[in-house]
């Protein structure tokens, strides 16, 4: 491990320097089994293997954990400010924006009656994800959204939800079957069934690789313009690296936003096809 990581860190070094070797931005937007707090140093994570998988603790999941414990932080405290006042501020206030804007405009009009059910699911991936990504604008943070594997591991949970449900409200054969068109020609039954089984699949790998490639293509993009600046070795690009890298920064903000909206609300619109198939 430690090996693995002072191989990581040369490489970084010498691009810097301004070497060919330009593996120092994927060591910046990929996970890793290390805390990145370069130029000032890297700390090891734990490595953990367990009946022969290697279960490794990596700095995404150590972003996760950030996540998670902020969530029920600051969730818990909203809770208890409706305790005390119907009417909270300041956190509070703000959490209750987000939450009525998840119900009003994405649940409700992509799901309709029995929307509400699915509310603790869609406020849970909206904020989860939406904490995730503003942690990945932080300095020395992480983005764990650019990790296939969470995103994958997201649009397979969304991908249950939207069966069960599917299944829930017209029953296990009611719901295949509603999956079949009506009133098609019965020579093209054998195709559709095909082509909606594999739309099934398509569904949840849109998701997660929607997720993955905006969160990922802004990083990448920021350190290949501050990488001009020792690939060039001229201080007349360092304004102009400087100024696009900081706009695509706060695009970045932007995007963080709108990533957490678009898989929420396509998760919710799938759901909302699965359980109300006649409509």
């Amino acid at each position: 491990m430690y090996q693995d990581t002072t191989h990581v860190v040369t490489d970084s070094l010498s691009a810097v320097a301004g070497k060919e070797d330009t593996g120092w931005i994927l060591h910046h937007v990929l996970d890793g089994k290390y805390l990145d707090f370069s130029p000032f140093g890297m700390i090891p994570l734990p490595h953990i293997t367990l009946f022969g998988i290697d279960m490794s603790i990596t700095r995404h999941l150590v972003v996760m954990w950030v996540a998670v414990i902020l969530l029920i932080i600051f969730l818990r405290l909203a809770a208890k400010s409706y305790k005390k006042s119907l009417a909270p501020k300041g956190v509070a206030n703000f959490l209750e924006v987000l939450i009525v804007f998840v119900r009003d405009d994405i649940a409700k009009p992509s799901i309709g009656h029995g929307f509400e059910k699915f509310m603790p699911y869609l406020l849970t991936i909206f904020f989860f994800i939406l904490t995730c990504n503003f942690l990945g604008l932080i300095p020395y943070s992480a983005t764990a959204t650019s990790n296939i594997s969470v995103t994958a591991t997201l649009a397979i949970i969304s991908f249950l939800f939207i069966q069960g449900g599917g299944i829930m409200k017209n029953g296990f054969f009611g719901y295949f079957k509603g999956l079949v068109p009506h009133g098609i020609p019965v020579f093209l039954i054998p195709i559709m069934i095909v082509v909606e089984f594999l739309g099934l699949f398509t569904k949840p790998f849109a998701l997660a690789i929607r997720l993955f490639a905006n969160m990922t293509a802004g990083h990448i993009v920021i350190y290949a313009l501050i990488g001009l600046i020792f690939i060039l070795k001229t201080y007349f690009v360092v304004p102009v690296s400087v100024s696009f890298a900081l706009f695509i920064y706060l695009l970045e903000i932007l995007v963080a936003l709108i990533q957490a909206y678009i898989f929420t609300m396509l998760s919710a619109l799938f759901i909302g096809l699965a359980v109300h198939q006649d409509h």
